[in-house]
């Protein structure tokens, strides 16, 4: 599994949560676009470097490199995330 696979899968999950699970989809309406937009990034950027911090301390196959090449890999992945989030968010709503 690469890093942008794995980054994508949770942009697709967090999106889901957004449009379906209760309570935090609830919260999650009630923000403006740009708030919307701001939160999701946030919890996106908290994914990206969660999955470097394993990465780097060991605790799982690394997906990610803890070097200059596993940065670029991690900003690649993010922007995965991003475009898959944003892509299931606007389909899930429709």
């Amino acid at each position: 599994m690469t890093a942008e696979l794995l980054s994508s899968v949770a942009g697709i999950v967090l999106s889901l949560a957004a449009s379906y699970l209760p309570k935090f989809s609830e919260w999650y309406e009630a923000l403006t676009g740009v708030y919307k937009r701001l939160v999701m990034a946030g919890l996106l950027v908290v994914v990206s470097l969660g999955a470097v911090g394993l990465s780097c301390a060991g605790w799982f196959d690394p997906l990610v490199t803890c070097d200059q090449a596993g940065a670029q890999q991690v900003i690649s992945a993010f922007v995965a995330a991003l475009v898959a989030n944003q892509g299931t968010y606007l389909l899930s709503k429709g």
